[in-house]
């Protein structure tokens, strides 16, 4: 396991760099399944694509069914199945790249195969990690899968409309990444209801305009 993790770290660092020299930065999306990643995707394409040249890979263990929602905006997509793989890696991050033109792109966004625990071992030479959860999972996501909110960025926590027909304490969550000492910015949106999208678009905005 200790070479497989050293073996994807090293070609990590190669995307990382190519991407610096292309100046194109990489979002890395981690969720559990039906957390909303495509949902949100689907806004941040539909928001962003006008001022950005954006890329997608699209990670999923069987089908192209997330790909397919996208076609819509227009933009570039490579599909990667990993035929019952629980995440994505460096390698086939790699592989999906060359198959862009990187220097006709500002913003490349990656959705893991749902899964909160495998996608946080691998790095794939991201520049940021996106914590996607949602309510309708409870709020003791941070306390079961500390590594994830460890290593993300940013926290999405998403479906906050369905928060009365649950049983979702966001005091409860909030205690818990402080107990984790995640200090990192947390948005809560609804993806059906768009609310909340403004202060994610913003942020992320800022980074691309940055890179």
């Amino acid at each position: 396991m200790r070479n497989v993790l050293d073996k994807n770290q090293d070609k990590a660092d190669d995307i990382r760099q190519l991407l610096k020299q292309n100046q194109v930065v990489m979002f890395n999306f981690i969720s559990s399944p039906g957390a909303g990643k495509t949902s949100l995707l689907e806004l941040l394409c539909e928001n962003l694509a006008p001022e950005y040249n954006i890329g997608i890979i699209e990670g999923d263990a069987y089908t192209d069914r997330d790909a397919r929602r996208l076609i819509k905006y227009n933009l570039p997509i490579i599909q990667i199945n990993t035929e019952g793989g629980c995440h994505l890696d460096s390698n086939s991050i790699s592989g999906a790249l060359a198959e862009f033109d990187l220097n006709k792109l500002d913003v490349v966004f990656v959705e893991n195969v749902g899964n909160l625990i495998c996608p946080t071992a691998f790095d794939l030479g991201e520049n940021y990690c996106i914590a996607l959860t949602s309510t309708t999972e409870g709020d003791d996501k941070p306390t079961k899968y500390p590594m994830l909110f460890r290593k993300a960025d940013s926290i999405i926590l998403n479906k906050i409309d369905l928060i009365p027909y649950t049983n979702f304490n966001i005091n409860s969550f909030k205690a818990d990444l402080q107990k984790l000492g995640v200090n990192i910015p947390l948005f809560e949106i609804s993806c059906m209801q768009q609310a909340g999208i403004n202060n994610v678009l913003d942020w992320f905005k800022v980074i691309i305009e940055s890179k």
